[in-house]
């Protein structure tokens, strides 16, 4: 029993680690979404599924910033604005009543109702909203991220291609 319950944790594991949101266009589980602002400027934001960490949806947001700062011809990029956007949900599954019994030889019932009342399931959603500004050198003065170091280690820890 005790190894059951072992496997039983590791697959639990492997399948919530499986069903986080991955690196996509917002979709269904989430992913990210962004709109250029200015030429320079663009606005991005990443929402994970209830399955998803802080850190991933940060990650994924800055993946996307580098990602967006490389296709529009710079290097550079600075986060000059950050919000968060995590929600919460509730959902409440139905009570369930189950019978169960027997009847004799002779007609007579004898049985028991097992009641399950409803569940109340609540699900952190994470999210982050950023506000980036590219540049094409590194910037004297401000903090900047080095678009293409990002975007590669991101994409390391990931395995995104």
């Amino acid at each position: 029993m005790k190894t059951l319950t072992i496997i039983a944790v590791a697959l639990l594991g492997t399948l919530v680690t499986a069903c986080a949101t991955s690196y996509q266009s917002k979709g269904f589980s989430g992913g990210f979404e962004d709109t250029q602002l200015a030429s320079d400027v663009f606005r991005i934001s990443f929402s994970g599924n209830a399955f998803t960490s802080n850190d991933r949806v940060q990650n994924f947001a800055l993946l996307r910033a580098a990602e967006l700062t490389l296709a529009n011809n710079f290097k550079y990029f600075a986060v000059i604005n950050s919000t968060d956007q995590s929600r919460t949900e509730t959902y409440i599954s139905p009570g369930s009543a189950t019978t169960s019994g027997t009847v004799s030889a002779y007609g007579s019932y004898s049985g028991t109702t097992t009641y399950d009342p409803p569940q109340v399931h609540t699900y952190y959603k994470p999210g982050v909203g950023l506000m980036v500004r590219a540049f094409p050198n590194k910037p004297d003065g401000i903090f900047a991220f080095d678009a293409e170091f990002i975007a590669k280690s991101i994409r390391s820890k990931y395995g995104i291609q």
